[in-house]
């Protein structure tokens, strides 16, 4: 679908993010036909894209969600998503957290740690209840791809070894208040590679056997998510490989495959469009300056990320450039070193690609309101967030003041 974005910038104004939501389902029912041999759910991985209308649209297609914060899981859970499709995942949630999610009776408790597993088993006691749970894999395989999102290593934080996870089962087989019900794995995210997911679930489904012998059945097996988009030229990994790759493990198990894609389902869907203000040259560097900041999109800041990028003008006249926002900031940038096109005041830029981890890690750094979010289905434009405004951000202290 082509969006008109000089008009949506008359009607919202800039900056903004806008959301093509007929791509995100074609990429949730391309996912879930590639499973359809067999029982299998797609729990959308909240934390690329939490604005309630984009889960809210996920889940009228069916999708669970994967969520790595109480308010997260809230958020499943106000705009529809059964408990059931509910996973609680996460290095470090505070004990507050754990007995809300057991109060609220999702899915499972995705335990990351020993030592959380004894918090999980002691609030589900306090409580009297049975917390269901699984248990996170770390397969030390190398994922191939950024070391910030790598996350199945040894020397990631997230999940446990092969033998501390078969101790942890065993505690819970012999546990009152614990029930086994799935084990996870995730090697990283933006994979581009098929080998290194194979590597992993294979180990994941041996361990699953292994549990199975010592009469430890599970009924879930979360295969993670991970699965990579195209920001520059990448090759992807084909989706129905991908699942056949896993499925191929699952021999003689009679199991649940859950996948918990974010990037894949709602990054190629979102672009942030940001308007010029000026350009200036600094010695025989060229800036352009745009209204949009490393607040509003910190992946290029963050991770020095690629993002297509251009210019919405039919000027010829090409030269090297950096494109700035107006934060405080050495690191407020888009891009370095980038061919652009001569700009003038009141020109859009797109920055394609950022429907994942764009809107949802911004700030107020600087006190700069967050953005407006529109979403477009079927041709039709629609706000799903307004622009904040300087009494938004002030809200929470103002009352204070003496």
């Amino acid at each position: 679908m082509s969006i008109n974005f000089k008009e949506l910038a008359n009607k919202y104004q800039t900056p903004y993010y806008v959301y093509d939501f007929d791509h995100i389902t074609a990429q949730y029912n391309e996912l879930k036909g590639a499973f359809k041999a067999r029982k299998s759910l797609v729990a959308y991985a909240v934390k690329a894209n939490s604005n309630l209308s984009v889960i809210k649209h996920l889940a009228s297609l069916g999708a669970g969600a994967d969520c790595v914060s109480i308010g997260e899981v809230k958020r499943a859970l106000k705009v529809g998503i059964a408990p059931y499709k509910i996973i609680f995942s996460g290095v470090g949630k505070i004990d507050s957290e754990i007995k809300e999610a057991l109060e609220l009776g999702i899915l499972m408790i995705n335990v990351e740690s020993d030592a959380e597993l004894q918090r999980v088993e002691a609030i589900a006691k306090e409580l009297d209840v049975v917390a269901r749970i699984s248990i996170r894999v770390n397969p030390n395989i190398d994922p191939k791809t950024h070391p910030y999102i790598s996350t199945g290593l040894h020397e990631n934080k997230f999940g446990v070894d092969i033998d501390t996870a078969k101790r942890m089962y065993i505690q819970c087989k012999n546990s009152e208040n614990l029930d086994p019900q799935g084990i996870h794995c995730h090697i990283g995210s933006q994979l581009t590679e098929l080998e290194p997911i194979k590597e992993s679930v294979k180990i994941v489904a041996d361990l699953v056997r292994n549990l199975k012998a010592i009469k430890i059945e599970l009924s879930f097996m979360d295969i993670g998510g991970g699965l990579g988009i195209v920001y520059d030229d990448e090759k992807l990994i084909d989706t129905n490989e991908y699942a056949q790759s896993v499925l191929e493990t699952m021999f003689g198990l009679d199991i649940t495959i859950i996948c918990e894609p974010g990037r894949f389902l709602v990054g190629n869907c979102g672009t942030f469009v940001t308007k010029v203000l000026y350009e200036k040259v600094n010695g025989n560097k060229r800036f352009v300056i745009v209204d949009g900041a490393m607040n509003d999109l910190i992946r290029p800041s963050l991770y020095n990320a690629y993002h297509k990028i251009e210019v919405l003008n039919d000027n010829k006249e090409f030269s090297d450039c950096n494109l700035v926002g107006p934060v405080c900031e050495s690191g407020d940038f888009f891009a370095k070193n980038i061919d652009l096109p001569k700009t003038e005041h009141n020109d859009l830029i797109a920055i394609y690609s950022a429907g994942a981890y764009g809107f949802t890690m911004a700030s107020n750094y600087n006190t700069r309101g967050k953005v407006a979010e529109i979403a477009v289905e079927n041709g039709v434009d629609r706000l799903i967030r307004k622009r904040e405004t300087f009494e938004d951000l002030i809200a929470l202290e103002e009352e204070f003041l003496k």
